[in-house]
């Protein structure tokens, strides 16, 4: 009889306990649903769970709903969530090496955003590994352009226009221009647009389409200026705690997300550009004197970066111009 129970038991405690022995990744991003980095973020978690078999799951938060863009590295690198979604060139002030591709001028189409990438990625990894962290991959943005509420003819039309900074670079253009700066992230744009918060910036025109800018402003310049990127990292203790076969997978999707993401990229730039003179706005070239303009200060902060980037910024740029 107690045999027969011990039995019992047995079987009803192999049957309360789970198929499967499952962790879960929350991942944070400061971009929606329908912004297309996020939907290759859903693809990747997708194809972790089911390669895994439901092994890993990886919870995306899209539009800053978990964490605010800005706070997402920070999350991360303090354990408080196991991995996120972050925009490089928003790191700058952290370590130059993070923000080269958002210097202006420097990359100016895919075949140089993906050469700029390769020379600055062995920088990225080692900096995050110092930090507990990894990098799984980075996707750029279309190349970015002006949008403004008003004609630009040249940098002077820009003198005092509030201006949209999301990050150091944007910032010290901002600056350049002589513009009224003013710190706004991509969840907040459209009310900065509609409020006269912000007037003009320089974004891609995926952004431009994410946030609805037609309604006001009309003007884009497609300056293709820089390709930053978003970049996705994991916390080295939730990477480590995983199985072999399951370290091996994240990584082998991680790079299929990256490629994925990067043919996205290209196919938005077009799509995009093309909603925006959809909905009524003027998309164009720069004038030779807007461009004029824009490469001085393209060459000013290509030369202030290196400078703050001391040998491994030069390294890198000779590995980029080679």
């Amino acid at each position: 009889m107690f045999r027969s129970l011990a039995l019992v038991a047995f079987a009803a405690s192999l049957a309360a306990a789970p198929a499967v022995a499952q962790t879960k990744w929350d991942l944070p991003t400061g971009y929606p649903v329908s912004n297309f980095h996020t939907v290759n973020l859903q693809k990747f978690a997708d194809a972790v769970k089911a390669g895994s078999g439901g092994k890993l799951e990886i919870v995306i938060h899209p539009n800053g709903s978990l964490y605010k863009a800005n706070e997402i590295k920070r999350a991360v690198q303090t354990g408080q969530t196991p991995a996120g979604e972050v925009l490089m060139a928003n790191l700058g002030n952290e370590n130059p090496m993070f923000e080269v591709d958002g210097v202006p001028f420097l990359a100016t189409s895919y075949d140089a955003g993906r050469k700029l990438y390769a020379a600055q990625k062995p920088y990225v990894e080692k900096i995050l590994d110092g930090q507990g962290m990894k990098l799984l991959y980075a996707v750029a943005w279309p190349p970015q352009g002006i949008y403004s509420a008003k004609p630009v003819a040249s940098v002077k039309d820009l003198e005092n226009a509030p201006w949209r900074s999301y990050s150091p670079a944007t910032a010290r253009i901002g600056e350049l221009l002589k513009a009224q700066s003013v710190t706004v992230q991509a969840a907040e744009l459209a009310q900065a647009l509609s409020t006269g918060k912000v007037v003009a910036m320089m974004t891609s025109s995926a952004t431009g389409v994410d946030s609805k800018v037609w309604e006001q402003v009309k003007f884009y310049y497609d300056t293709q200026a820089w390709l930053p990127k978003n970049m996705v990292i994991v916390s080295k203790a939730a990477f480590d705690k995983l199985d072999k076969a399951t370290q091996d997978l994240v990584l082998a999707e991680a790079a299929k997300a990256e490629a994925a993401g990067w043919a996205d990229s290209q196919k938005v730039a077009t799509d995009t550009k093309a909603t925006l003179v959809q909905n009524g706005m003027t998309v164009q070239p720069p004038s030779a004197a807007l461009a004029e303009g824009l490469a001085a200060i393209g060459k000013t902060m290509t030369e202030e970066w290196e400078k703050k980037a001391g040998a491994d910024g030069a390294a890198l740029l000779a590995t980029f111009r080679k």
